[in-house]
């Protein structure tokens, strides 16, 4: 079973036959502009939804913006780790996935790259934060690491960091976008942000498992496999 329709949830399409799992794929989509009333309406459907379906291992989407100091006062966090809570107070059955910054194809432009790619692509102006550094992980490893530990049943009532094991810094993200679209940016670099520890190593032998590799060439190969270049 299989809650939502964007590109979470389509991800985890196999699972939507799948009866003793509930893939909640939800959530706020844009995270930097959401208002109370998504946040509430997202509360209302989880808490519907455990109520409903004690029987189902529930899978939830987390964050590793959880990780990001100069983002643990925000709103959306605020309302990740409540719905982090709620499910570990109501559900006796389940496993939460803290994703990074997953790409796929997908129509919001609110996600990460996405926003780069809309921007530089339009030529755009946009401010980006000098130094920051972002976690970029493809749609299709999350998948499968995940799907591995739910098939599997290696991890139960568990929160579980998917992740690419290194950071790209905000600059190198722009400028690997403009060599793949060829184009220039319209930009201003300002002297913000920080980088995100996140914890890897629990999910480090799924990679190596899956021969999944994140070396110099990771990124440009995600930007070639979603992106056509012009």
């Amino acid at each position: 079973m299989v809650i939502g329709t964007g590109m979470i949830a389509k991800a985890f399409e196999s699972y939507l036959d799948q009866d003793n799992f509930l893939i909640f794929a939800s959530g706020v989509s844009d995270s930097t502009h959401a208002l109370s009333g998504a946040f509430e309406r997202e509360r209302q459907l989880l808490t519907a939804t455990i109520l409903a379906h004690a029987d189902k291992q529930l899978v939830y989407f987390g964050t590793c913006s959880m990780y990001d100091e100069s983002l643990k006062n925000s709103g959306y966090l605020q309302h990740k780790r409540e719905m982090e809570a709620l499910i570990t107070a109501l559900h006796k059955h389940y496993v939460i996935f803290r994703l990074s910054n997953p790409v796929g194809n997908t129509t919001n432009t609110t996600t990460l790259v996405n926003f780069f790619i809309k921007n530089i692509s339009q030529g755009q102006h946009f401010e980006s934060w000098r130094n920051a550094s972002r976690n970029i992980i493809d749609i299709d490893d999350m998948f499968t690491v995940c799907n591995d530990i739910l098939q599997t049943g290696s991890s139960k009532n568990e929160t579980i960091n998917i992740a690419n094991p290194e950071n790209y810094s905000v600059p190198f993200i722009i400028s690997a976008i403009e060599n793949h679209l060829r184009k220039k940016g319209n930009y201003t670099l300002v002297n913000k942000g920080n980088s995100p520890e996140i914890p890897t190593q629990a999910v480090e032998p799924y990679f190596r498992k899956f021969n999944i590799n994140f070396g110099a060439d990771y990124l440009s190969g995600v930007l070639q496999k979603y992106f056509p270049a012009p």
